[in-house]
């Protein structure tokens, strides 16, 4: 009886994962075959012409690195800093479970919430205006409940007699949070940092109300300026171009910009993974 409900089990994950998987292949593999014709060096490159229905999307591509590379400025030592002090200062108290079941809420909130709230903070209330920079703030606060969550289970998952050998030789608890403690997590914190990060740089919503354009003839991306990022440059070539039927290969390709955009950085996190394992192996 064990050995036929184990099977049901293992049956059914492999149902469930392989219908993801398919739907998955099918999706990837028709962005690509539509994408790919129009994925040319001149497309990555040079600048949208002729009322977006020629060209390439360079500005897009600047601005989407720009708001994520700010993003992480933003993010990463604010979250990462909250976490090291909810795991190794705070006490465990009702307020410190309040603050880390808070936490976690906000990682569900819809993104247009975070997009609200910085239209409202940093484009009114702090007079910074639809910009770059008012957007990579939005995202960051976005970020980080992921980064803050991830950080102090990788934190979690450092014994307790790595902290206890670093105070039996004398160091203090900061010395031994920063030179035995941070180095053995480092790879699930920039683990879930990159995670976090890539889910931020495919987000529309937040940067819609905070400073995204449709078309900005100047591919640098000021910090006090609107900006082109990736995500809204395809919702706006696929739902509301006067074209669309025109502008369809372009919208595609920049889809599957987007998602090797994605990818490369979820590979990266994958491999400091990967590497972290083998030096320990």
């Amino acid at each position: 009886m064990n050995r036929l409900t184990s099977i049901i089990e293992w049956g059914t994950l492999l149902l469930c994962t392989g219908l993801v998987c398919i739907f998955l292949l099918i999706i990837i593999g028709d962005i690509i075959g539509k994408g790919a014709p129009v994925l040319t060096w001149d497309f990555v490159s040079t600048l949208p012409t002729d009322g977006m229905t020629n060209g390439g999307i360079l500005p897009a591509i600047i601005g989407t690195v720009m708001l994520t590379l700010i993003t992480a400025v933003v993010a990463a030592p604010f979250g990462i800093g909250c976490a090291i002090y909810l795991n190794e200062y705070a006490p465990n108290t009702w307020f410190t479970r309040l603050i880390r079941a808070s936490i976690r809420n906000l990682a569900g909130v819809p993104s247009i919430i975070y997009g609200l709230f910085g239209l409202a903070l940093f484009v009114q209330g702090l007079n910074m205006g639809t910009s770059l920079l008012s957007a990579g703030f939005t995202l960051g606060l976005l970020s980080l409940p992921y980064i803050i969550t991830t950080t102090e289970e990788a934190l979690r998952r450092i014994p307790a007699s790595t902290r206890e050998g670093a105070l039996g030789v004398g160091a203090t608890q900061f010395e031994s949070i920063r030179d035995m403690v941070l180095p053995s997590a480092l790879p699930g914190i920039l683990t879930g940092m990159v995670l976090a990060l890539s889910r931020a740089a495919g987000e529309t919503a937040p940067i819609l109300f905070t400073g995204v354009a449709f078309y900005i003839n100047n591919p640098t991306g000021y910090l006090n300026q609107e900006f082109m990022a990736l995500p809204y440059h395809l919702y706006m070539l696929s739902t509301q171009h006067q074209a669309i039927e025109e502008v369809r290969p372009l919208a595609y390709g920049t889809a599957l910009i987007l998602i090797m955009v994605v990818f490369i950085l979820n590979s990266i996190a994958f491999y400091i993974r990967y590497k972290h394992s083998k030096n320990e192996g």
